[in-house]
């Protein structure tokens, strides 16, 4: 859908040349692309480290790849749903949610969804960091003699730092380079990120003797009970890792040939690739215990250890690659299109980016990822409990009450008039929505970080915070419909 804008016709504090909507003649992606940009965002630390820590926390490979495969499968479907409006209208995420929250409320989960992808945007900036760190440690050996200046609290060492700044900066690079940078660098990646996990699986089988018995070996589990406590809050982490995705996949869709490129493209994508890196890293974890007595869930940690120099210095090369190639597509577009959505007249998507880089930098990320439970209990399922609710309200406004149905020059309106103009620019039915899609699972939250006491909220109230994904979904679906189909009489499409 080409449409020709005129600056007369829409309110310029509303659109800048990255929240229009994307010329017919720049829609190229193929469904190459699309599944190269999945394995290049699949294939990286983080997708490697979730699986990993399943079984650290109790799983056999089997229930850890299933319970990957599942929630990637679960998270594929809004996926594709929320990409239908980005080839439709060519609209990017912030635009998009101006639909149900109004064109000022649409601010709100776009910042929510932003703040999230800034805090990834650190984490795989530290990853990478960390990577650059070893390969200096195998240049200069007696780089861990220098004094530590930092303080106590900052948890790392000058050095670190330097290094985290160093790819911390890479990535800076690529975001003024633009999304056509983004979209070379996916698809040259590809192929040398499946390559380099293929050789990481392969040297697990040929140096960890007895694998196979302990690939065999049951889950720690000792009744069913134990088990399902276990899964469902990791199933909803899993689900949570590509939550923000979930929601921003339009800002990628809105470059897409036609439907068929990103719904292929996406399917053969994101479920196979994730689920064959959760078989690398439940296997490559096993190995390491084999090897070194001990469960190493962090690939930059066990690689650091092999005792050839020249492999280890290559390995971390492809990790800084893999680390590269997902950060820039799934941590920076995203935030980069919402920060722009605030103030679209001084901020475009290059200013956004940089705001995203500040705010991934002084968070202090190398604390998100101290421990498995931390990363797996508090950020992803904390995070899902407020992108969960956003996609139902999403996805119930546009396709249940609107048919899939837009009025894209009202998304750039500030007139009364305006179809999603709604009270002052915000709809107060999707706020409250959010809302109730949010506080149930705000206590187990609490609980989760020790905020509370143990028995300040009853068990099952705090329990639903293990699904949070679900619960906030759910939730936010049914009250929004509800109440537009209750008191909203000016929704035309109704």
């Amino acid at each position: 859908m080409n449409i020709d804008f005129d600056n007369t016709l829409h309110d310029k504090s509303l659109i800048n040349h990255d929240l229009a909507p994307t010329p017919q003649e720049n829609r190229t992606w193929s469904i190459w692309n699309y599944t190269a940009l999945w394995i290049g965002m699949c294939i990286n630390i983080p997708s490697y480290m979730i699986a990993a820590s399943l079984i650290q926390g109790g799983m056999n490979i089997v229930q850890a790849v299933f319970t990957v495969l599942l929630g990637n499968i679960i998270v594929l479907i809004p996926m594709i749903l929320n990409g239908h409006i980005g080839v439709k209208y060519g609209i990017p995420f912030p635009v998009y949610s101006r639909i149900s929250f109004g064109v000022r409320g649409a601010n709100i989960p776009a910042l929510l969804r932003a703040i999230v992808a800034c805090g990834w945007f650190g984490i795989q900036s530290w990853i990478g960091g960390s990577a650059i760190y070893t390969m200096l440690q195998i240049l200069w050996l007696d780089i861990n003699k220098i004094p530590k200046i930092l303080p106590e609290w900052f948890s790392i060492s000058l050095v670190q730092l330097l290094c985290f700044l160093v790819f911390w900066s890479i990535n800076l690079f690529l975001i003024f380079r633009g999304i056509e940078s983004i979209k070379k660098l996916e698809s040259y990646c590809a192929p040398i990120l499946l390559l380099s996990g293929i050789a990481l699986l392969i040297w697990a089988f040929s140096n960890a003797h007895g694998l196979t018995n302990l690939i065999l070996a049951p889950s720690k589990f000792k009744s069913n009970t134990e088990f399902l406590k276990f899964f469902f809050p990791a199933l909803t982490g899993i689900i949570g890792f590509w939550a923000t995705l979930s929601l921003n996949i339009p800002d990628f869709t809105r470059y897409a040939k036609n439907q068929k490129a990103q719904i292929i493209g996406q399917s053969l994508g994101l479920p196979l690739t994730m689920t064959l890196i959760a078989f690398i890293g439940v296997i490559v974890t096993m190995a390491s215990f084999i090897i070194y007595g001990e469960y190493l869930w962090n690939p930059v940690e066990l690689v650091s250890k092999f005792e050839n120099k020249v492999i280890v210095f290559i390995s971390m090369a492809l990790i800084c690659l893999a680390t590269l190639a997902m950060n820039v597509a799934a941590n920076v577009v995203a935030p980069a299109n919402d920060f722009s959505n605030l103030c679209p007249s001084e901020i475009n998507f290059k200013k956004g980016g940089l705001i995203t880089a500040i705010i991934g930098l002084v968070i202090m990320p190398w604390k998100l990822v101290l421990d498995p439970s931390g990363y797996i209990f508090t950020w992803l399922v904390g995070y899902s409990a407020l992108l969960g609710p956003v996609a139902g309200i999403l996805l119930v406004d546009y396709f249940i009450l609107r048919k899939s149905f837009v009025n894209v020059n009202s998304l750039y309106s500030l007139s009364n008039s305006g179809d999603y103009f709604y009270t002052k620019g915000y709809n107060a039915y999707a706020l409250i929505a959010l809302l109730c899609g949010v506080l149930p699972n705000v206590p187990g939250f609490l609980l989760q970080i020790n905020f509370v006491p143990k028995d300040l909220f009853p068990e099952y109230l705090t329990g639903l915070y293990h699904y949070a994904w679900f619960i906030g979904l759910l939730i936010s679906s049914v009250c929004y419909l509800t109440l537009m189909k209750s008191f909203n009489h000016n929704l035309k499409q109704i």
